[in-house]
């Protein structure tokens, strides 16, 4: 007989639980709350996606709500994306939120200078999320600004094979991907950031000048590639303001968000090669590599002077030399994984 009891209370519990209505709201009236008024989607370059950013949405009433429209201000034509408690968009209709509850709302955005008014070499990108219309209307406003740079990378050869460069010979032979910087690339202006992806390599007799005030950032695994007989000279100058960074020169990762700004091992390294010569740096700001430079040996004339030079934040070593012929001046190299500075295998060393 308990077993009739115990089937009869089930039977009752599940009829009176289908019988309520859990999805009954009441529209919205405006007094949403969020958890920042502006979104900064910190800068990005043209054309690179940024990071998710997330916004919070309550609804702190005691009543389940429906926002009749979630929107972008700019509607389909908005240069920003959305995802509103898991459905991708940029327009919304009939969202729901429980009493005392709230939901995600994530933006982010992928920006062409070149499509937007006014162009130039940075653009302030704004737009609005707008919650509901009318009378009940909210917004929160999204911000992010975009540089224009020059993008450097290998060719694409197809089927997902990039253009590589072989370091080594023989069994000891490694492929890299990467790519030989031509005749007109020999020289990096401060008009633009320059954006690397892969190895840029300065060839055989070439030299690379890099003008006071550059800015190079590097993607994840690249870097720079001195080769056999060729050189690089990063010189920057001290600025009249001694807080001040514009004649400085600054290698480092494309990722521009705070959250990334003293992160080790963003990219690779600074590859000065067996038979680099004449490196210089000076006035330069080298951090968040992996290895920040890598010193290869040389027979004969000095491989490599730095002056006036900071290296930090590099997930391995600071400075590696290998039988080098190094001169350094005013040197800080700081905060790295292994060692901040390893010199081995002998050579010529002035600090």
């Amino acid at each position: 007989m308990k077993y009739v009891y115990g089937l009869v209370l089930f039977c009752s519990i599940v009829l009176w639980s289908s019988c309520r209505n859990d999805f009954e709201t009441v529209p919205s009236t405006g007094n949403l709350e969020f958890s920042r008024d502006t979104v900064f989607l910190d800068t990005v370059f043209t054309n690179i996606g940024s990071s998710t950013y997330n916004l919070k949405v309550y609804n702190t009433s005691d009543d389940d709500i429906t926002i009749p429209t979630i929107r972008l201000g700019e509607g389909e034509n908005s240069q920003y994306r959305l995802n509103v408690d898991g459905l991708p968009g940029k327009i919304f209709n009939d969202i729901n939120i429980l009493a005392k509850d709230s939901i995600f709302v994530f933006v982010e955005t992928t920006l062409d200078i070149d499509n937007l008014p006014g162009g130039g070499l940075e653009f302030l990108y704004e737009d609005k999320i707008q919650f509901d219309t009318a009378g009940n209307q909210q917004d929160v406003t999204l911000i992010t600004l975009v540089k224009d740079a020059v993008f450097l990378f290998p060719e694409d050869l197809g089927n997902g094979i990039y253009e590589t460069l072989t370091l080594g010979s023989g069994e000891q032979a490694v492929d890299i991907e990467g790519f030989f910087l031509d005749n007109t690339e020999l020289n990096f202006t401060n008009e633009k950031p320059y954006v690397i992806y892969g190895y840029a390599a300065v060839g055989p007799g070439d030299e690379l000048i890099i003008d006071p005030g550059a800015r190079i950032h590097f993607h994840k695994n690249s870097g720079l590639l001195v080769a056999n007989t060729a050189s690089i000279k990063a010189n920057g100058i001290q600025s009249q303001d001694l807080e001040a960074m514009e004649g400085e020169i600054i290698f480092e990762s494309d990722r521009l968000e705070p959250a990334f700004e003293d992160v080790p091992g963003q990219w690779g390294t600074i590859w000065c090669t067996a038979g680099s010569t004449n490196n210089e740096f000076s006035f330069t700001t080298i951090k968040n590599a992996s290895v920040g430079i890598l010193m290869d040996s040389n027979d004969g004339d000095r491989t490599l002077t730095l002056k006036n030079t900071q290296i930090y934040n590099s997930a391995n070593i600071g400075l590696l030399a290998r039988t080098a012929d190094i001169y350094g001046e005013n040197l800080v190299i700081n905060n790295s994984g292994q060692s901040s500075l390893a010199l081995s295998l002998g050579g010529n060393l002035h600090f």
